[in-house]
């Protein structure tokens, strides 16, 4: 078993090689590879059968460490938190367990699959988590037939955890849930295909703009994609100046603005939505995705999964060395190298296989970890936007260009930065019951961060975390 205590920072694991997403082997092309990745995924799950699991923090000797660490012992403990239910952040793992809730309703790029098969992806949220956050998080798929069930599940179990991570809930009920949840919960609330992505789309195209040399109050942007993470991102980008009348959010009836047919409608069903047809009016533009994108500085994707939903000729009409972020998953809205090819300067997607992976993967760990520290209260937009500025300035620690647009999860070193922004914020914001300063969060978190990893490492090495089966096992164990 790993030790409960944390190791010296001077004993910090081997680190495993970085640098940017191998190439694939010569002739493979990017579909091939992807499904190659697919069946990889599945082989190996059937072997593991679960990505995470609990083990004891506590040591436990004899049968006497059982009157401590349950009863008699405990009930001082719970006295102690019916008196103070704040007391539960300092008293139990609350202070650092979350929730990643999920209806299964829109996952990945998969759509309504339900919550049974959400699962797998649920624990590969539990799993980067962990890793890279040092954050204990709980799978919850939930089987629900209504909003209100939604919301009424997640306040019976939110006692138990620090926060709440709502995960791949289809557009537009997710809105509704988390702002109902955000209102009547007093910890934070986050629901990451909205925020986490927008945090990392803001993040990339504050990069991409200084590396092109523009300015996010003079582009023209097109937003290809209405749902979570669209909706947000053009909040966030007119929040940061973005002229309303240059930014053009495209979905599969065409552009967004305030004449169009079902706008009315929209007032009911989806007001996030037509609020922002309001505000933008089409980026003063009307009719399809093409007539959007002509001269279009920058296009930020985030819509289904079909390498053909933009073409190399779209590419082509727009501005000269544009910006392209085709953030679908698992597969991107076109290939990064048709995107190249048709003469973008910039091309991220959100996958980690490929350079400049834009992807929520790079917000989330360090944003929980930072607002658990300081037992924050909530998750504001101005904690999502502290978020994505720390994480840009980072990009630039390795040295940013066309393919480093931002860290990558390999640069563990970020992730403390950004976390320790986040809880700042909450402080500033007057949201956090724990008040410190930057440097005492930053240690904090790096404390946490770092005992995470050297912990992945000990299992590794001793043979408790099972090697791939086709890697030889630590010190020659093998089997499960």
């Amino acid at each position: 078993m790993a030790p409960a205590s944390a190791p010296s920072r001077d004993a910090a694991p081997k680190e495993e090689p970085r640098g940017r997403a191998p190439a694939p082997p010569a002739g493979e092309t990017d579909a091939e590879r992807t499904a190659a990745l697919g069946e990889r995924a599945l082989s190996l799950a059937r072997f593991y059968q679960g990505k995470i699991e609990t083990v004891p923090k506590v040591p436990v000797r004899s049968l006497e460490d059982f009157s401590l660490w349950y009863t008699p012992g405990i009930a001082r403990v719970s006295r102690e938190i019916e008196k103070d239910p704040d007391a539960s952040f300092d008293l139990t793992g609350r202070w650092n367990t979350i929730a990643i809730v999920t209806d299964g309703s829109r996952v990945l790029g998969l759509g309504d699959i339900g919550p049974v098969a959400a699962t797998p992806v649920m624990e590969g949220k539990a799993l980067l988590f962990r890793h890279l956050g040092g954050v204990n998080a709980i799978p919850l798929p939930i089987a629900i037939d209504s909003d209100e069930e939604f919301v009424e599940t997640v306040l019976r179990i939110a006692p138990a955890f620090g926060a709440i991570n709502l995960e791949d809930i289809a557009s537009p009920k997710c809105f509704r849930i988390l702002e109902e949840l955000q209102r009547r919960l007093p910890i934070p609330v986050w629901h990451d295909d909205q925020l986490g992505t927008a945090a990392a789309t803001v993040a990339g195209l504050l990069n991409a703009l200084a590396l092109t040399h523009r300015d996010v109050r003079r582009v023209r942007t097109v937003l290809l994609g209405a749902g979570a993470a669209n909706l947000v991102t053009a909040r966030l980008l007119l929040v940061l100046g973005h002229d309303p009348h240059r930014l053009s959010i495209v979905d599969q009836k065409g552009i967004l603005d305030a004449e169009r047919d079902d706008v009315d409608s929209l007032q009911l069903r989806n007001p996030w939505k037509y609020r922002l047809a309001l505000q933008t009016d089409g980026g003063g533009r009307r009719g399809s995705f093409e007539a959007a994108l002509h001269d279009a500085d920058v296009l930020l994707a985030a819509s289904r999964p079909d390498p053909n939903a933009v073409s190399p000729a779209m590419v082509r009409s727009m501005a000269k060395d544009p910006i392209v972020f085709a953030l679908a998953n698992p597969v991107p809205e076109i290939w990064p190298e048709a995107a190249r090819a048709a003469g973008a300067a910039i091309v991220a997607t959100g996958r980690s296989d490929f350079p400049n992976q834009v992807n929520n993967s790079l917000v989330f760990p360090a944003v929980f970890r930072g607002v658990l520290d300081a037992r924050a209260r909530s998750i504001p937009d101005e904690i999502v936007l502290a978020a994505a500025r720390e994480l840009a300035r980072h990009a630039e620690d390795r040295g940013l260009g066309p393919e480093h647009l931002l860290p990558t999860m390999e640069e563990l070193e970020f992730f403390p930065h950004v976390a320790a922004a986040t809880a700042e914020e909450a402080v500033k914001l007057g949201i956090a019951r724990r008040r410190r300063t930057r440097d005492e969060f930053f240690e904090r978190a790096r404390e946490i961060m770092h005992r995470s990893a050297a912990l992945g490492a000990q299992l590794r090495a001793s043979g408790l975390t099972l090697p791939l089966p086709d890697e030889p096992a630590a010190g020659g164990r093998n089997g499960r």
